[in-house]
């Protein structure tokens, strides 16, 4: 069996780092570098095995305090890194504001605002990407639309904008009726997975070509040839979801309802596809469920990783075997470059590699 708690370490957190508010992991020569958003709104790289850790940018996101929680869902801080540690951004999740930070000069690029229309019910929808080159970022403009912004500049890259329909009671063309929800990059960087819903709240899983939206077509992300839908769950949508490999996604929950959902993992080949008898739309062919899975989901390309209850369990994706387990130790982020699991609680990290 795959895992043991043997390997499991802590490691104190800096008193000088003070409370921390979210991790994200970035590159540096593979090492397990993080950056660190500090409750005061500081940014740190933080070295966690050396200990090391300096100041390299603040955030003046507002704290958006006086929100009421939906159904558990409490406004959290939370903050996302490009993969080589240049561009942060720090948003509100089930709020409104963030906004996008060049980490080399401390300047705010991009002052994100969702526009609201029920933002309370999903995490701020922000992800980083490459495209030629430069680094740009996928983030929520309305309840229904994405766009594409150069991270350095701040520069939109897909404009668009709706043209009135001649009958003044149609939608217009691309109308999309969805709420946009957890964005998350494919390993290969060319593709977007998007854990959005529609009305009557569905939880419909989405995915489409990144490349395609910058450079072909606008509206690539709202009815585009390459989007194609992944499933659809009755009252369920905000729960874990993760890319096996480039093709391949894993989804949390067996069922189609929520007052049904039972733990476990639906495997997707979104490469193929069937007809969706909701929206007419590509279906994501399901190759595989597996009872159990629950909690977070990570992968390192080969593994399906859990983080359900108190213990991280490792699963063959292709099989639906349980190949071992960690006791005692469910982690809460991921450092896909290092391959490492890193849970911080009360001042420890601890640490599975």
């Amino acid at each position: 069996m795959i895992g043991s708690n043997d390997a499991v370490c802590e490691i104190s957190v800096p008193p000088r780092l003070g409370a921390v508010a979210d991790l994200a992991p970035v590159r540096d020569r593979d090492r397990p570098v993080w950056l660190a958003l500090s409750a005061d709104g500081t940014i740190r790289r933080w070295d966690v095995a050396a200990g090391h850790h300096e100041i390299i940018g603040a955030t003046t996101v507002p704290a958006e305090s006086d929100r009421e929680p939906w159904n558990g869902r409490r406004l959290r801080r939370r903050l996302h890194a490009s993969h080589d540690g240049m561009f942060a951004a720090v948003v509100n999740d089930y709020g409104r504001f963030g906004e996008v930070l060049d980490l080399r000069t401390g300047e705010v690029t991009l002052a994100l605002d969702n526009q609201g229309g029920h933002e309370e019910t999903v995490p701020f929808s922000l992800e980083f990407a490459q495209s030629r080159g430069r680094c740009v970022v996928v983030h929520r403009t309305a309840w229904n639309r994405l766009d594409v912004s150069d991270a350095q500049t701040g520069a939109l890259l897909t404009d668009r904008s709706h043209l009135a329909h001649a009958n003044a009671d149609a939608m217009p063309e691309h109308h999309l009726d969805y709420f946009h929800g957890s964005l998350y990059v494919s390993p290969d960087g060319r593709r977007i997975l998007d854990d959005g819903w529609m009305w009557h709240p569905v939880g419909i899983p989405a995915v489409w070509d990144l490349g395609q939206w910058i450079d072909d077509n606008v509206w690539e992300s709202e009815d585009g040839p390459s989007r194609v839908d992944v499933c659809g769950r009755e009252y369920y949508w905000d729960h874990a979801m993760t890319w096996i490999d480039s093709s391949r996604v894993a989804v949390e929950g067996l069922g189609d309802d929520d007052d049904v959902m039972q733990p476990g993992a639906r495997i997707f080949d979104t490469s193929r596809t069937g007809q969706n008898s909701l929206w007419r739309m590509p279906t994501a062919v399901e190759l595989l469920a597996i009872e159990g899975p629950t909690g977070r989901f990570f992968s390192d390309g080969t593994h399906l990783f859990s983080c359900g209850g108190t213990d991280l369990s490792i699963w063959d994706p292709a099989e639906g075997k349980l190949l071992g387990t960690v006791p005692g130790f469910s982690p809460t982020h991921y450092h896909p470059g290092a391959r490492q699991f890193l849970r911080l609680a009360d001042g420890v990290v601890r640490v599975w590699a």
